[in-house]
């Protein structure tokens, strides 16, 4: 480690732009959380986004700090990181954010914040020396896993909700899950804080590292780090992305309460899973997977593929653009900051 000491504003100005950016991710990937439940109108936007950030917040108390370890140390090596890295990385991250969700494209928040700790690490050490490819090889290999999980998933638990009701009435079983997709989307909620929130947490504790005024132990993070992240991603959640909404509780396929209760259930399965294994992934990959399988478990043709496919190609640029624009910002960083 380089044992940078800056200015105290700029350690705060960048702690700043880390929750800046943890708000502006639970406003992106909030729509994940709440498209289910307000496509089928089983709560208003209000009272879904609401919802949404109380369970957001919760996870506070459910997980522990894996996915913060991972991002921390387990992408670059924090002895090439030092606060013009952090500044570049976050800023790329919120550039690629606010242009997908300009445009309603549910991209990944996550693997925005990846590309730019990346691309902006990269120009500064001047080649590939600082990756940690046991940590980053992981996330760009659940870049196609994550999705995969929660399309298998959603698919299987639309094909035994429908062995399970094979003697209810449509209307029976709707009536039914009206009530369960409530669980199924809080439980969505509550593993989408537990992995968003931990990436932020991770952000600051490197830049904190790299000032000198923390350990390389994230458990001795202190707590308002970890208040502040969760409450940002919540309250980014709150205010909601209603763009994204639409895309993902409409344009893929339509939903109803039995459907969208699997596809939520699916993708907070593959969510806490990953969550418990400390491993980043995606809550924008692995829901639309989630959807993508409860559509195609009732038929191949009731998912939009040209839109999925569209999806796609913008998760595949998430990466390599976020870390364009973050190395960009790195360079702009190191004349201003």
């Amino acid at each position: 480690m380089e044992g940078l000491t800056i200015s105290v504003w700029a350690l705060t100005l960048l702690i700043v732009i880390a929750l800046a950016f943890d708000f502006m991710n639970g406003f992106h990937d909030g729509a994940n959380s709440i498209s289910t439940i307000v496509a089928t109108g089983a709560l208003t936007p209000k009272q879904a986004v609401l919802f949404a950030a109380f369970f957001n917040f919760a996870a506070l108390w459910v997980f522990q700090l894996k996915v913060a370890a991972t991002i921390g140390k387990g992408t670059v090596d924090p002895a090439f990181v030092d606060h013009y890295v952090i500044f570049g990385a976050l800023v790329g991250a919120l550039a690629w954010n606010i242009i997908t969700w300009y445009y309603g494209i549910p991209s990944s928040s996550s693997h925005a914040l990846v590309g730019g700790l990346v691309g902006a690490t990269l120009v500064k050490a001047g080649g590939i020396a600082p990756i940690v490819w046991s940590g980053f090889g992981k996330i760009l290999l659940f870049i196609i896993i994550s999705p995969f999980v929660g399309f298998m998933l959603g698919g299987l638990l639309m094909v035994l909700v429908a062995w399970v009701f094979r003697n209810h009435s449509p209307r029976q079983a709707g009536a039914w899950f009206n009530r369960a997709q409530l669980f199924a989307s809080g439980a969505y909620s509550l593993a989408h804080g537990g992995n968003d929130a931990q990436k932020t947490i991770g952000i600051i504790w490197l830049l904190m590292i790299s000032a000198g005024v923390a350990t390389t132990d994230v458990q001795t993070l202190p707590n308002w780090v970890i208040y502040s992240c969760y409450f940002a991603i919540a309250w980014g959640t709150y205010l909601g992305g209603w763009r994204i909404v639409k895309t993902m509780g409409s344009k893929i396929t339509k939903l109803t309460s039995v459907s969208g209760s699997c596809a939520s259930m699916g993708g907070a399965l593959s969510l806490g899973l990953a969550t418990l294994a400390g491993i980043p992934v995606s809550t924008t990959h692995t829901i639309t997977g989630a959807i993508v399988g409860v559509g195609a478990a009732q038929d191949v043709r009731a998912v939009r593929w040209g839109i999925t496919m569209n999806l796609v190609v913008a998760w595949v640029l998430t990466i390599p653009a976020s870390g364009l624009i973050a190395a960009l910002f790195w360079w702009l960083g190191t004349k201003f900051l």
